[in-house]
């Protein structure tokens, strides 16, 4: 093999490619004439390698991540995904890997494939732009493959260099990057985030808002980070509008679709916009959020006097589509683990999240209050179970409006509650079991509470076991009352 020659022909063509891919794919196309190896070369593009050249495989892969699963903020990736072309980008150094078996970073294209070099690609300041990549299936003369390897690499890093770096990430390429990341967002504001971040980002506009449905009456989206300095004029405006101007913005794009600016000068904005123009904002794409009973509208815009293609349009109504279907993914799920945690009779919380609220209870600071109904069973013998279950979500009511904001109440049995409150000292625990006493009696009923705080070392069914105990000791005196377990 004449090395020399192979670097000669892969390098004639490359001051005659006027792109970054033309460059990669004669560069592959011309060391094909001189190896049966499997060839391609992956660009960094965002944070994944992608393949924009390649010949002598059944398949290759359109992308490699580059992050390893430390870096990686969601789940950990399997050992082969971090392949030998990421851990070369990484490094800056080439791998020669002359039995791929043995390496656990290999990613197979070929069953036959033995050998593996992977060289970076670099412009000519050392920066890493991607790697080549080859794969042999019989012998290679490896020593004076990586030399030639790193040779033709480091000239086309310094032509895609001169053609101004690797291809930009594609509009599609794009949508689904932060597809990915609204359908793994694990809460709304992360899912809401994520969607004004795509819409920003797809559109190249510079404002993103999303106006939702609220229990009453539509609300601006809250996600998190600090807004631009247009999106904070918007966003600003329509909290001065109101909740009936984003009830009307919503009504509008659910009656008729999407609408989008022409990018003329002249041309007054609708009254329903006014808003947004009071803003600053002169380029506005609206598109409707979810179905048409209880959906919103997600807004994108610029203070420049652009013109919107339509595919622009069509790719945010893609994301606005997909941001609707993972908000209400999330809202099932938040449903479903709440029905699965609460009761269903009075909506409290009961034993499996009370259980892991006392065990993390402080000592000395964190209150246990064991409530019982006093004479419920005679309310259920006397008018029955429907009367006895009207008692208990009565009470449950009045005992809620009774504890303090981030005070913790559970239904544990059939007329047992248990408070969980924190509080600097036992009196003042005592004064709020007394608190819910006096709004028992506003419902006509009373109740019994015992009251313990944790002590060190003590487990926390220890603890509820001392606030039961103070709860028969109020019992045994009359009912109607509370007693603080000794300390």
């Amino acid at each position: 093999m004449d090395h020399e020659r192979v670097v000669r022909d892969v390098t004639v063509r490359l001051p005659m490619a006027s792109t970054a891919l033309e460059a990669c794919q004669w560069t592959v196309a011309a060391l094909a004439r001189h190896t049966a190896a499997t060839i391609s070369i992956l660009l960094q593009v965002h944070d994944r390698l992608r393949c924009v050249a390649a010949t002598g495989a059944w398949q290759v892969f359109s992308t490699v991540p580059l992050k390893t699963p430390s870096e990686n903020s969601g789940p950990p990736r399997r050992e082969q995904e971090r392949s030998i072309v990421a851990r070369v980008y990484d490094s800056g150094e080439a791998a020669t890997v002359p039995d791929v078996t043995a390496d656990p970073d290999y990613l197979p294209v070929r069953p036959d494939v033995t050998a593996e070099i992977c060289v970076p690609v670099r412009d000519r300041a050392g920066r890493p732009l991607g790697v080549l990549d080859l794969q042999w299936s019989g012998p290679v003369e490896t020593d004076r493959w990586r030399r030639t390897a790193q040779r033709l690499a480091d000239r086309l890093g310094a032509r895609i260099a001169a053609l101004d770096g690797p291809p930009a990430e594609s509009r599609s390429e794009k949508l689904l990057r932060h597809t990915a990341a609204m359908t793994t967002a694990p809460t709304d504001w992360d899912l809401m985030t994520a969607a004004i971040t795509a819409a920003r980002d797809v559109s190249a506009l510079s404002a993103a808002v999303l106006i939702l449905p609220g229990p009453r009456e539509p609300r601006l989206g809250s996600p998190t980070g600090t807004p631009g300095a247009l999106e904070a004029r918007i966003r600003a405006e329509l909290a001065e509008a109101g909740p009936a101007a984003l009830a009307r913005m919503i009504a509008r794009a659910h009656r008729h679709g999407s609408t989008y600016t022409l990018g003329e000068e002249g041309h007054p904005p609708t009254e329903d916009y006014l808003p947004l123009t009071r803003a600053g904002a002169r380029t506005l794409v609206a598109v409707p959020v979810g179905p048409t009973e209880g959906g919103g509208v997600l807004l994108v815009a610029d203070e420049r006097l652009l013109r919107p293609d339509p595919t622009t349009v069509n790719l945010i109504e893609l994301l606005a589509g997909q941001a609707w279907i993972c908000l209400d993914r999330l809202r099932t799920l938040a449903r479903l683990r709440e029905q699965a945690s609460s009761d269903p009779l009075t909506g409290l919380r009961h034993t499996g999240p009370f259980g892991q609220r006392i065990a993390s209870a402080t000592p000395g600071r964190t209150a246990l209050l064991a409530i019982d109904v006093d004479g419920f069973k005679d309310v259920n013998d006397t008018y029955g179970h429907q009367a006895g279950d009207q008692l208990l979500v009565g009470l449950a009511r009045a005992l809620e409006g009774a504890l303090r904001q981030g005070d913790e109440l559970y239904r544990t049995g059939g007329d047992e509650f248990v408070a969980v409150i924190e509080v600097s000292r036992p009196e003042e625990a005592v004064r709020i079991a007394e608190r819910l006493t006096e709004a028992a009696r506003r419902t006509g009923r009373t109740i019994s509470v015992g009251v313990a705080l944790p002590r060190p070392g003590e487990t926390p069914e220890r603890t509820l076991r001392r606030a039961d105990q103070a709860l028969y000791a109020v019992k045994r005196d009359g009912r109607d009352g509370v007693h603080l377990s000794a300390a």
